[in-house]
């Protein structure tokens, strides 16, 4: 790409102490990379609003959308409904869009408040975070070398 890539990240509000070190982990890989990017934060309530934020980023110019969310059986309705609304949406929005998505939105079996949980997935949310940032670079490069066998 010959110029900088521009990134959404959006960030569910649901343990914002958690689903923020995915953005670290995003953050810091790129950094250790040396890679030139534009990565601009974005927060919404809940997982539920980000496919329609992610639609709307795209279509303002962003080369690529991560969302990082973690989504859990809260008691109200069943979590296993919101993550197949999440990522479904996801999927459609880059689909429409022609701007890839990635998720970093975990949907944990059983997710508890204590210590043990909290410690465990604030780490884990730093290593999804970069993994994403790899999986990001890959499909800019692809499409960037895409770009250059189509001239």
């Amino acid at each position: 790409m010959t110029q900088t890539p521009k990134i959404a990240f959006i960030k569910a509000r649901w343990h914002a102490d958690i689903v923020d070190q995915a953005a670290n982990g995003f953050t810091e890989k790129l950094k250790a990379d040396g890679r030139d990017y534009r990565v601009d934060m974005f927060d919404v309530p809940g997982a539920f609003e980000a496919p329609f934020l992610a639609k709307r980023l795209a279509k303002q110019g962003y080369d690529a959308v991560v969302i990082a969310a973690l989504v859990v059986d809260g008691g109200i309705y069943r979590h296993d409904f919101v993550a197949a609304a999440v990522v479904n949406g996801i999927m459609q929005a880059q689909l429409e869009t022609d701007v890839p998505m990635f998720s970093v939105s975990l949907t944990p079996h059983h997710f508890h408040g204590n210590a043990e949980h909290i410690k465990f997935y604030t780490e884990h949310f730093v290593k999804k975070g970069a993994e994403a940032a790899e999986a990001v670079q890959m499909v800019l490069d692809q499409g960037a070398n895409l770009s250059i066998a189509a001239r």
